[in-house]
């Protein structure tokens, strides 16, 4: 049961090409028409998907400036939540819209809900999914409420050990939730790739036995590609227009020709993983004729004794391996054979 899900027809896991999601967050920076444009430019690009955040700030915090509420130590220093969350949020009547807009361009979109009235309006608005966000996943009876509409749920871990991942697991299933994923995560703005560790990921998929991904907030595309080695089925980033747009979420978001590279790399990457196999390759069969083998370097009559002075391991390969040169030495020829032919069994008493 974990080891796929399927979003809008499209299966997800490890025997399927990554799936991309351009998080489009709050880089709309407060146009509808640039949130289109985002849509435009993720589809142009390959993206599976465009994820939006919906909330309103009193979903969120509380509008106030005691120190509590301050943000501290972050890109957003000195701001308040409340004022963060104002500017970030995307107001929900542009949903509507943006649903329409994304599924006439065939990319499917969905959004992570920061309370139960947004999940009742993205069930009017018939989203495929859910995402729930990092700091979200303690969120126990919001996911309990998100499973209970039977949709695929991907729960981001960034911030919550090993403990709380189970118990936002375990809340899933409680709640009905029959396709879930995790997405490895953390919870910087940036972050720096050290602090990735990504052997989590495969940890995470023999631990909890779910398709397992990647939230990625590095500045770019090596992590994410890296992460579809170790077991990355799902990837997901920040996407905007313009990284210098002044934005809350800009400065750590791919633009667009960084996001088509990152869809035809982690595609490439998945490819290159294949399976177990030691043969000889399509692309290698005109090259045989770079390896060595056994090549006879005068000329024999049927019968005569080959020496060393008539065998030599040169290329192309087309002769018996050069290991069998021991076996060679010492024999008849069985025919005669000139000079510069492979040597081969049939050649050999």
């Amino acid at each position: 049961m974990g080891n796929e899900i399927r979003i809008a027809d499209r299966a997800i896991g490890a025997g399927h090409p990554p799936y991309v999601i351009a998080e489009l967050s709050a880089n709309h920076n407060g146009s509808l028409e640039t949130a289109r444009l985002i849509i435009d430019a993720a589809a142009a690009a390959g993206a599976d998907a465009i994820k939006l955040q919906t909330y309103r700030p009193d979903t969120l915090t509380l509008d106030s400036d005691l120190p509590d509420f301050m943000i501290k130590g972050t890109l957003w220093e000195g701001r308040t939540l409340y004022d963060l969350y104002a500017q970030a949020h995307m107001p929900w009547d542009w949903h509507r819209p943006l649903f329409d807009h994304a599924r006439a361009l065939g990319i499917t979109i969905f959004s992570s809900p920061f309370d139960t009235t947004a999940v009742d309006l993205l069930e009017d608005l018939g989203a495929p999914a859910y995402k729930i966000a990092s700091f979200e996943a303690v969120d126990l009876p919001l996911i309990r409420y998100v499973a209970g509409t039977g949709k695929p749920m991907i729960i981001s871990t960034g911030m919550a050990d090993a403990e709380e991942i189970a118990e936002a697991v375990a809340a899933a299933r409680d709640g009905g939730c029959r396709e879930l994923a995790l997405l490895h995560c953390v919870s910087g703005y940036p972050a720096p790739p050290e602090d990735y560790n990504l052997h989590t990921i495969p940890d995470m998929i023999e631990r909890f036995g779910l398709v397992t991904g990647l939230s990625d907030h590095t500045l770019d595309n090596t992590t994410a590609i890296a992460s579809v080695a170790l077991g990355a089925s799902i990837i997901e980033k920040h996407f905007t227009l313009d990284r210098n747009g002044g934005g809350p979420d800009d400065s750590f978001s791919l633009e667009p020709a960084e996001m088509a590279a990152l869809c035809s790399g982690a595609r490439t990457a998945w490819q290159a993983l294949g399976q177990v196999d030691y043969g000889r390759k399509s692309s290698e069969q005109g090259n045989v004729q770079f390896r060595r083998s056994l090549y006879f370097v005068k000329d024999l009559a049927a019968g005569e004794v080959i020496t060393a002075d008539a065998v030599r391991s040169v290329r192309p390969g087309y002769g018996l391996a050069p290991k069998h040169l021991d076996a060679v030495l010492g024999q008849r020829v069985t025919r005669d054979v000139a000079k510069h032919t492979a040597v081969t069994w049939d050649d050999i008493v």
